[in-house]
């Protein structure tokens, strides 16, 4: 029985490390790259650390001014999106919730349906759509649909919390002398924050990674994310991209990412595994 406890013990570590080092070997490829001189990644090195150090791309990247404001846009309409989307699915996932009325199936199903929708197929429309009233190439021109397409995904999510959260806590607040809202405010949200902060974190996380209708619905640095920002570094000549400075804006963007990640692991998959269990 040891025997095959400790087997089960090695096979269960080999194979953590073999994931692990799959997953994080781009990462310290990229890692790796963004310290490599242009030289170097202009030769074409096959060597997977520097033979030279520097942190020249960082210099480049960190005073470059489209690259910074770029970095500014991300951030706000990240933020911006974030919060609009979660207080518009945290009222329409309770209201889903807690009340009965017809047609709340096809509300759920119509914003499953809105999540799966390819984004590539609606820049066309989009483009015609915000270039004839003005929004084209604004912060609203990506924020309204950034909420449109992570606005599902929080109220599927929060809509879990609320109907795990027992319906008599909220009348016992209104026995008490609280309004409807106060009940809402006050106990309904601090009880579902775990499903709230994970509904924000999704939404964050599309915002700040996503290209396609970033790079479609922008022409200036005025509304340019990260992600389509980058598509216009140029390298020494058309065939020689600059990858140092590609790897340095990923490792800058990332970032914070991982920062986030870190702080608020617990509360993350918290939040993710208690929305999945109905009680």
């Amino acid at each position: 029985m040891a025997t095959t406890d400790r087997r089960t013990a090695v096979g269960t570590g080999v194979g953590f490390v073999v994931i692990l080092v799959w997953c994080l070997l781009p990462v310290v490829w990229i890692l790796s790259l963004s310290f490599k001189g242009v030289d170097e990644t202009a030769a074409g090195s096959p060597q997977f650390l520097p033979k030279d150090w520097t942190l020249q791309n960082y210099k480049d990247i960190l005073a470059n001014p489209d690259f910074l404001d770029a970095l500014r846009n991300s951030l706000g309409i990240s933020l911006i999106a974030t919060l609009l989307s979660v207080v518009f699915a945290t009222l329409a996932a309770y209201a889903i919730a807690r009340l009965e009325f017809k047609g709340k199936r096809v509300v759920l199903s119509i914003a499953l349906a809105i999540a799966m929708f390819p984004v590539v197929s609606l820049v066309g429309p989009l483009f015609d759509m915000w270039t004839a009233i003005g929004l084209f190439n604004t912060w609203p021109g990506l924020i309204i649909p950034y909420m449109s397409f992570t606005l599902p995904l929080a109220i599927w999510t929060l809509s879990a919390f609320f109907r795990e959260i027992p319906w008599e806590m909220e009348q016992a607040a209104q026995v008490d002398g609280a309004t409807s809202w106060q009940a809402f405010r006050k106990v309904i949200v601090p009880l579902a924050a775990p499903g709230v902060f994970t509904a924000a974190i999704l939404t964050f996380f599309f915002a700040w990674n996503e290209f396609v209708l970033a790079i479609s619905l922008t022409t200036t640095t005025g509304s340019r994310t990260v992600p389509a920002q980058m598509s216009f570094f140029v390298g020494p000549d058309p065939f020689n991209p600059p990858y140092g400075q590609l790897a340095t804006a990923s490792v800058v963007v990332t970032v914070p990412i991982i920062i986030i990640v870190l702080l608020f692991q617990r509360k993350i998959v918290s939040g993710l595994t208690s929305g999945a269990v109905k009680g």
